[in-house]
């Protein structure tokens, strides 16, 4: 594009590795999960679009699917809190009032979760798409305590509280029906149900302006998601383990058998081990890559300048120009050895080592601290 004249995009849109429970996906330990498997266990596509929108942003770090943290997950944030608003408030306007809504002239939380519209829209034009839903997730927050605050099921057993249970319950669904319009670009087959059960159009973003109205009536609610059993979870990795246990062996010579991976190499077998003092030694920093660039005779060598916390940044040497084009490092973390002995190079000196892992598979790969660090952190 630069020889042709062409502008060249500012930004590209796509993502890292994904990794299970922290390691590449495994055959043998069962994380290597295909589609098909989730599909048999888990059932609904819209829990992993949630979990992956939740740790995606601009950048390309890889994601990890961690299963423990994905049930987690699902049932705090979405069944938890987001539907746990539609449950504990519809079943009183179908019961006691067919259906009608009354909602309040103006109610705080209302108004404070339509303020959100455009920190909440920037973040996903921007394809920070954990910190829109980081936001949401705090509304719901917000809305659930106004719930627990106003307690409706009290307000139904008491009498001459039915005014206000109406207005209670139909400002709770207000709130529940913004947070579908939120959160609608990650789960839309949910929110077309959403959409059905409050009786509206298909909500589009600048519906966030209008509101339910006195009069309009709901139709009955239905559970709409299930909690996620770490059961479903077990039967999945199991199923996916006894899927390798059934694969044939393959044939001597065939593509099949030259395509496995050799063995380990001793560079790959466990070192000796060290004590804790020893680990300890190593002062680890989490380390921002202020900029990067080519070492003018040097054939394997980037010139790194690293923001650790400290009053300016460091100079560092890596052996990493057969991997990374420079322009594309700026703006990473990355980790450092902060305290290894500064080096006098050929091309300048060098005031510690980027981490970076490689064997006979490939490499090197610079390791990235997961989303959260902040240059200067130390790893420990």
């Amino acid at each position: 594009l630069e020889f042709s004249e062409h502008r060249k995009p500012t930004q590209i849109f796509a993502h890292g590795f994904l990794t299970v429970n922290g390691e590449k996906m495994s055959k043998s330990r069962g994380t290597f999960i295909t589609a098909r498997s989730y599909l048999d266990h888990i059932k609904n596509p819209e829990y992993l679009r949630y979990y992956y929108a939740a740790k995606l942003n601009s950048t390309m770090e890889d994601i990890d699917l961690n299963l423990e943290d994905f049930v987690a997950r699902v049932n705090s944030d979405l069944v938890g809190k987001y539907i746990n608003i539609a449950s504990r408030t519809a079943g009183f306007i179908n019961k006691r009032f067919e259906g009608q809504l009354n909602p309040s002239a103006h109610n705080a939380v209302v108004s404070e979760i339509k303020a959100s519209a455009n920190v909440i829209a920037e973040s996903y034009t921007e394809r920070e798409y954990g910190k829109a839903l980081r936001e949401i997730m705090r509304l719901a927050d917000v809305a659930n305590g106004f719930v627990a605050e106003k307690a409706p099921w009290v307000m139904a057993k008491q009498e001459g509280q039915d005014a206000a249970l109406q207005e209670v319950c139909s400002d709770a669904l207000e709130m529940f029906r913004l947070l579908t319009l939120y959160l609608k670009p990650v789960l839309p087959k949910l929110a077309g149900e959403i959409e059905q059960f409050l009786n509206i159009a298909p909500l589009s973003w600048d519906a966030v302006a209008a509101s339910l109205t006195t009069q309009h009536r709901i139709n009955a609610y239905e559970h709409l998601i299930t909690r996620v059993d770490i059961k479903q979870i077990e039967a999945m990795t199991e199923a996916n383990k006894q899927n390798l246990q059934a694969t044939p062996a393959p044939v001597p010579n065939s593509p099949q058998r030259h395509a496995e991976p050799q063995a380990a190499s001793p560079e790959t077998a466990q070192a000796e081990y060290i004590s804790i003092d020893d680990f300890t030694k190593v002062d680890l920093r989490i380390a921002k890559i202020l900029n990067a660039e080519h070492v003018e005779g040097a054939e394997k060598l980037l010139k790194l300048s690293l923001d650790i916390g400290e009053d300016k940044p460091r100079q560092v040497f890596a052996g990493i120009k057969s991997a990374y084009d420079p322009a594309d490092l700026i703006g990473r973390l990355t980790v450092m050895v902060a305290n290894l002995a500064p080096r006098k190079m050929k091309f300048g000196m060098s005031e510690g080592m980027v981490l970076a892992a490689s064997d006979e598979r490939g490499g090197p790969y610079i390791l990235s601290p997961d989303s959260g660090a902040q240059a200067g952190m130390r790893v420990k």
